[in-house]
């Protein structure tokens, strides 16, 4: 079983015609990925990778049926194109750019809410229902389907601790990026009550970084409402406060998001925490009774 998405979700890529988003969509599609049309105004008519391309999410949907959708353009325009999907209707937006402006990401995050839409970054790797369907740009030959559920703010950290996982043979249910901007459609604690009611997925890996108190919110749930196993690695032990470190989102304030406090308050939850992301593994093993 999968969480979000799985090997039926049919896809639209909005920007389709450029050159990340063609290149991006040929990995999803050698992945298995659904990918039933693509959008780039004024290029309707053409064919990117055998995938028929439309001037807008309105028209794809005429002609084809979709629930989701993964968006290649620069920041600037990545407003109007997710708004214009979901007033569209579809029901999963994969956000790529990064640094879209706050204003433009609170729209996109209010209209989202007001039309039953789960938003994915932006800022983000996307996501991936291991050996189903992929909504993304991480490396796919990484994601094999096993019994561990992995949400996470960064792309390199979690391909790092995956790929890890691979080389253990323990595989992935769905491995969730939930974006390194300042505002973001998914938080921890969205997609750990989707684990936690997922029977596929026995244990959890979740992958933070300093900045902000999402961290310290999910180690609250965990304590109060999860019964899985939840292993994490957190990014950040050696930054100065006040400095911005990769991510928009990992920022130390007022004290606030240092990774001391996030550490702590994840150990008092139960969560074991890797110093290193080679430890994820052996922690996992355990907690799934493979030590």
């Amino acid at each position: 079983m999968a969480i979000y998405i799985d090997q039926d979700t049919r896809v639209l890529v909005q920007g389709i015609t450029g050159r990340q988003g063609s290149f991006h969509t040929a990995q999803m599609l050698e992945y298995g990925t659904k990918i039933v049309g693509g959008v780039s105004p004024g290029k309707g008519g053409q064919v990117v990778e055998g995938v028929p391309v439309f001037d807008s999410t309105f028209e794809a949907l005429e002609k084809q049926s979709a629930e989701a959708s993964i968006l290649f353009m620069p920041a600037p325009f990545a407003k109007d194109a997710a708004l214009e999907a979901l007033d569209a209707g579809l029901k999963i937006l994969v956000l790529i750019p990064e640094s879209i402006a706050l204003h433009d990401a609170m729209e996109i995050m209010s209209y989202a809410r007001q039309n039953d839409a789960v938003v994915v970054g932006p800022n983000t790797f996307g996501l991936i229902s291991s050996g189903s369907s992929k909504i993304g740009i991480m490396p796919h030959r990484y994601f094999i389907p096993g019994p561990v559920g992995v949400v996470s703010r960064s792309g390199t950290l979690c391909y790092e601790i995956v790929g890890n996982l691979t080389e253990n043979k323990i595989g992935t249910t769905t491995v969730v990026g939930l974006g390194g901007d300042r505002v973001v459609g998914l938080h921890f604690i969205d997609v750990l009550k989707k684990f936690e009611t997922d029977p596929a997925t026995e244990a959890v890996i979740l992958v933070g970084e300093i900045g902000g108190s999402s961290e310290e919110e999910a180690a609250a749930y965990i304590s109060a409402s999860m019964s899985k196993p939840v292993v994490a690695y957190l990014a950040g032990r050696s930054a100065p406060p006040g400095k911005r470190m990769g991510h928009a989102g990992a920022i130390i304030e007022r004290g606030r998001g240092t990774f001391d406090s996030k550490v702590k308050a994840l150990s008092e939850a139960g969560v074991k925490v890797a110093d290193l992301p080679t430890a994820i593994s052996p922690l996992i093993k355990a907690a799934l009774g493979k030590a």
